[in-house]
């Protein structure tokens, strides 16, 4: 059904903006790169490590654990790579690492579960009326 496979990789490569800093995004005060937006962009590599999916189905993100380790400024590029590490039906665990040039800025896991497009967007509307 998925494209996954372990070891299947990747990438999301950004330049950091002002847009992108924990000072715009509310999560600090500081102007280097927020760490919603870093884990943004680990998502971005893993949803590219998957793959083409069949049109009718979709990925979503299960759980994240990042440690996001060291300052990164605006201007920076941040290189995301995700790896597939296990696949368990329609779970799908990565590692996930952001490089700005080769110094690691932060790294964890990530899960990822394949779901129906249609079922998923339709008990999403289901919650909004509760």
């Amino acid at each position: 059904m998925n494209t996954a496979g372990i070891g299947n990789r990747g990438t999301h490569v950004a330049r950091v903006s002002e847009e992108d800093t924990a000072a715009q995004m509310g999560s600090g005060d500081v102007p280097v790169l927020a760490t919603p937006r870093v884990i943004a962009w680990l998502e971005a590599a893993a949803v590219a490590a998957l793959g083409r999916l069949p049109e009718e189905m979709t990925s979503v993100g299960l759980h994240i654990s990042v440690d996001h380790t060291s300052p990164t400024p605006v201007g920076a590029v941040v290189r995301a790579v995700a790896e597939v590490r296990a696949v368990d039906g329609k779970r799908i665990e990565f590692d996930v690492r952001a490089f700005e040039g080769d110094r690691v800025v932060a790294g964890g896991r990530h899960t990822r579960l394949i779901v129906d497009r249609h079922r998923f967007l339709t008990r999403a509307g289901q919650a909004r009326q509760h």
